[in-house]
């Protein structure tokens, strides 16, 4: 059964922030995965990334993603690469009701400016940003639902997607 309410996307699309108000609203617990890699390892994405390539994280974000999908229902804020391992998908597809949250290209350097945490949009970040939207292009395709972030605040999104999570639980009893 998909008991999961599961958040996917690019970086800067809004996934934790839409995460904390859906949590609210559903009375459901979030989980954002990297700050569960955080906990686990004691290092900081960045630390991960330098001291075990995108690989090595990508094998620890793999491990989280199996732990935290086999608890309690709650809402997942995932990071924006955990779609990039097709075992991630499966699972995702398996255990949750995945949405998709997609901004501009714009709209995700706007929200991301300054921010320095983020090991694959170092240098230009206008730049990174579209070469990882290309190299990702299709990759959020299986989600049960899009929705557009940009221009709309973190709690319209919930809105909308706590709306449309109840019609499909609806569906399913």
């Amino acid at each position: 059964m998909k008991q999961h309410l599961i958040l996917i996307g690019m970086t800067g699309t809004g996934k934790t922030t839409v995460g904390r108000a859906l949590s609210e609203r559903l009375g459901l617990p979030l989980t954002d995965t990297d700050r569960v890699i955080e906990q686990t390892t004691g290092q900081s994405i960045a630390q991960l990334f330098r001291e075990q390539g995108e690989q090595g994280f990508r094998a620890v974000e793999t491990q989280v993603l199996h732990q935290v999908l086999a608890g309690k229902p709650q809402v997942i804020a995932t990071g924006g690469g955990i779609v990039l391992r097709a075992e991630n998908v499966e699972r995702m597809k398996r255990h949750g009701w995945v949405v998709c949250l997609q901004a501009s290209a714009d709209e995700i350097c706007r929200r991301l400016a300054g921010d320095t945490n983020r090991p694959l949009l170092q240098g230009d970040l206008k730049q990174r940003v579209r070469q990882l939207m290309l190299e990702r292009a299709g990759k959020y395709d299986f989600a049960d639902w899009k929705v557009e972030t940009t221009g709309h605040t973190a709690y319209e999104v919930a809105s909308m997607i706590e709306q449309r999570w109840r019609r499909e639980m609806e569906v399913r009893v």
